[in-house]
């Protein structure tokens, strides 16, 4: 699978609210499926099913610490994904004033003036 069906692979299977809650607490550090449930309102059940999707996708990893498992970020593009996610656009693109090929047609939304 080349890199770009790898990302769309990501993408599809981050798209959920919590992952995208653990990824971004998993950004900040190294966390255990405790630490997770202090951010995350949803049972550890629910938490480790999600880890588990995450880490079978090849998105986070985990090591072993006596009882505890602890997870971390493994795939760097996650990192641009959050950062992509969590930036702030301040208004929508600008519509085209008509047709680039034809130089026919009106855009028929509002325009600023």
């Amino acid at each position: 699978m080349n890199d770009v069906m790898a990302r769309i692979e990501i993408l599809k299977l981050v798209a959920h609210p919590a992952r995208i809650a653990i990824l971004e607490e998993l950004s900040k550090g190294v966390k255990c499926v405790t630490d997770l449930q202090d951010f995350i309102e949803i049972s550890q059940s629910n938490i480790s099913q999600h880890l588990s999707a995450l880490r079978h996708a090849g998105v986070i990893d985990y090591f072993v610490d006596g009882r505890l498992r602890c997870y971390f970020l493994k795939n760097p593009f996650v990192l641009d994904l959050l950062g992509t996610i969590r930036k702030d656009y301040p208004a929508a693109l600008e519509g085209p004033e008509c047709c680039p090929v034809t130089k026919k047609g009106k855009y028929p939304g509002k325009r600023k003036n």
